[in-house]
């Protein structure tokens, strides 16, 4: 078990959870994730470590409530536990002195970008981040990206913070202010990192994106996270979760992630009528 020791929202729909869990926080890098399972009959859910303490014993998780698994995680508690947490799995982000590195974090993807931001500015580089959301509620984590990062710029579809576009609008005027951008790692929704991906191969920027939503079971028996990038089949939980970008079939992977939609609602509904783990 391992205790839960703070707990906020931060939007009406993401929270923020710090858990317990020293030797995962001693091992733990850039990229890396865990496997959560709230209760026995609970499904396994992947989550990118936000951020941890090594000397404290502690991770931080930073998830948006979107089915039963992330609706039964949101309703615990500080002191409570959770059932299962396994990890640091994945391989983690290739960290090295590049020169000036684009962190470009959408949404949720935001709390993922945060360790490879603070792993790429030890490294020496320049850091510049590009943080989008629809709106500025879903702008998450903006004062702890600014304390590691150079220069932060903020996107909102509607204007409502920031610059108003998209985060590739923000590339484009990287690119355009001359910036020698040495490496963009995108983060977020996969048709923010398709066209992210797209931008930046016109430019021959190189490019990492993080693929973690298509995962189920982390461990690569389950062969649902099977995406394809350039010539090769790959299982982003055990050959990623990071590739890179302009390499990735998106369309493929986005076709996948649609697949079991009606079946997630429906499970999602019956654990809002029941409360309880029994439902996978």
């Amino acid at each position: 078990m391992n205790k839960i020791l703070e707990k906020e929202f931060i939007t009406p729909i993401v929270f923020r959870m710090r858990v317990e869990a020293p030797e995962i926080a001693k091992k733990r890098k850039a990229g890396q994730f865990v496997i959560v399972r709230t209760c026995d009959s609970g499904e396994r859910i992947p989550l990118t470590i936000a951020d941890g303490n090594a000397s404290e014993g502690w991770i931080e998780l930073v998830v948006q409530v979107v089915g039963k698994t992330t609706k039964s995680l949101s309703m615990l508690e500080p002191g409570g536990e959770i059932c299962d947490l396994v990890g640091p799995l994945g391989k983690p982000t290739h960290i090295e002195l590049f020169g000036t590195v684009v962190i470009v974090g959408g949404g949720i993807g935001i709390a993922p970008s945060h360790p490879i931001a603070q792993a790429m500015k030890k490294a020496g580089n320049q850091v510049i981040t590009i943080l989008g959301g629809r709106t500025k509620d879903l702008v998450i984590m903006e004062e702890k990206m600014r304390a590691t990062s150079d220069r932060v710029i903020i996107t909102t579809d509607d204007g409502s913070y920031g610059m108003k576009g998209v985060v590739t609008d923000a590339i484009q005027q990287l690119v355009n202010e001359g910036v020698e951008i040495k490496l963009v790692v995108a983060i977020g929704p996969p048709v923010m990192m398709k066209f992210v991906s797209l931008l930046t191969k016109r430019y021959d920027i190189p490019t990492l994106v993080s693929l973690n939503t298509i995962m189920v079971d982390g461990t690569g028996m389950c062969g649902a996270c099977r995406v394809t990038v350039g010539d090769a089949t790959k299982f982003v939980c055990v050959d990623g979760p990071e590739f890179d970008g302009h390499k990735v079939d998106f369309d493929e992977m986005m076709k996948r992630l649609r697949m079991y939609e009606r079946d997630e609602k429906v499970s999602k509904e019956l654990h809002e009528s029941s409360h309880s783990c029994q439902y996978k």
